[in-house]
């Protein structure tokens, strides 16, 4: 078993990643409540009812449709069609001290205190070792859901988890610096190496921005490139699993090409070990100093990030042996194997997954919808990253099916290297987690 401080740590990012992509357009609410608080108004505790933890919290009850989230408008199409009340059980860091979202959701589906979860990939994949979460196979929803969405989400031929949308992360660049200095936007690692040192010739400082949180997904891009788009996807998977094949071979190659970013001084490593996502490499993207940083899809889509930069941004996958590679991380919806309303929860499910409401919903916050039927016009800084999505090119940055966790195991031993490891250490540390979770 992994210590607990690594446990912890690898939960806190998984919980960032949550809070900071997948529910921006989720978290609308505008004061927090203990979360035991009955929401439901009193005609309401008549109806059948559906028990849902998240972290984000429902607004009023009594308040019109329209001051409503996404997600709040496809639980209202579910209340509806089915008669039913969902009462929303929410987290918020004040009511559970040192606790975080992950090691709430842990203990309240051991313990079938709600019906339907939202769960970050490590959570889901623990969780359905477990025996804790119901096959979602069969509901009609599940028909049309994206080959990525089913992969993310299959554990020993179940769907455990089904996601109201799909995050994609990619590198967004100004397009007019790689314009000035006549760079075509770079398809494979030596590509990149070369804009940036071009970058560097011409006086910008740190050609990439980065934080402490998603140089993975450099690594993650390298890393799977082949394995995600090479059509032997199920049988590379179980050699990892089964310890055949080791997580450190496919991990090395990204390594090396991030200590060369910082050997060459192209990313600040002393910079991107303390800050925050976007927090730490915004400012500068946005003046001008900094041509590329990392980010997720909706970080376009609002002004509070890079929405409205003031220069011609795009948004396109990150450099790997197959050309620009978006990184995709799902989380999902779940129902408890024994929940006590598990039918009704299992048909909310259904609702607010069906096409109808997952347009909806992506219409709303203008995302990458896990229905193969349903799809949103993007901005047109989103196009290029959008365009490799649609041609079904892609890498997973979390995958249940892995009996490694991809995500947090990543990014914390990319720390390590931000912090003076070499890639060799790197690689032992990928080969000592590998082992134990075989051991598991």
């Amino acid at each position: 078993m992994r210590n607990q401080d690594q446990t912890t740590k690898r939960k806190r990012l998984a919980a960032l990643g949550l809070a900071a992509a997948m529910l921006l357009g989720l978290s609308a609410c505008e004061k927090q409540r203990d979360s035991d608080v009955n929401l439901l108004p009193k005609e309401d505790k008549e109806k059948p009812a559906v028990n849902l933890f998240s972290p984000m919290e429902k607004t009023e009850p009594d308040t019109e449709n329209a001051a409503r989230n996404a997600a709040d408008t496809t639980i209202i199409m579910a209340e509806e069609k089915l008669g039913v009340s969902v009462a929303y059980k929410t987290y918020t860091a004040e009511n559970y001290k040192d606790k975080t979202y992950d090691d709430v959701a842990l203990e309240r589906a051991r313990s079938n205190l709600d019906d339907i979860y939202l769960l970050n990939p490590d959570t889901i994949a623990i969780l359905s070792e477990e025996g804790k979460l119901a096959d979602l196979s069969g509901l009609e929803c599940a028909q049309n859901l994206r080959d990525v969405v089913k992969a993310a989400n299959l554990v020993d031929g179940k769907l455990v988890a089904v996601p109201q949308e799909v995050v994609a992360y990619g590198l967004f660049v100004n397009k007019d610096l790689f314009d000035r200095y006549k760079l075509k936007l770079p398809e494979t690692p030596e590509e990149f190496l070369e804009c940036c040192r071009v970058f560097k010739e011409n006086g910008i400082e740190t050609p990439v921005g980065a934080n402490r949180w998603w140089l993975e997904t450099f690594v993650l891009a390298q890393a799977y490139a082949d394995l995600y788009n090479g059509g032997n996807t199920e049988a590379e998977i179980e050699a990892l699993n089964r310890g055949e094949a080791k997580y450190s071979d496919y991990m090395r190659p990204g390594f090396e090409f991030l200590q060369e970013l910082m050997d060459e001084g192209y990313i600040d490593a002393e910079k991107a070990l303390v800050s925050e996502a976007i927090e730490g490499e915004r400012q500068d993207f946005l003046d001008q100093k900094t041509p590329i940083v990392i980010a997720y899809w909706g970080a376009a889509n609002t002004e509070s990030a890079y929405g409205n930069p003031g220069f011609h941004m795009q948004a396109v996958g990150f450099p790997s042996s197959r050309g620009q590679m978006p990184v995709m991380s799902i989380t999902g919806f779940a129902v408890g194997v024994d929940a006590e309303h598990k039918e009704n929860a299992l048909a909310v499910l259904d609702e607010i997954l069906s096409d109808e409401a997952l347009q909806a919903y992506a219409e709303i916050n203008r995302v990458i919808s896990p229905s193969k039927n349903v799809s949103v016009e993007c901005v047109p800084a989103l196009k290029p990253l959008n365009d490799r999505i649609e041609e079904n090119i892609f890498v997973l940055g979390a995958n249940a099916g892995m009996k490694l966790e991809q995500w947090g195991n990543t990014c914390q031993v990319v720390r390590r290297l931000l912090g003076g490891a070499t890639v060799d250490e790197c690689m032992a540390e990928f080969d000592r987690l590998q082992e134990e979770t075989l051991k598991q």
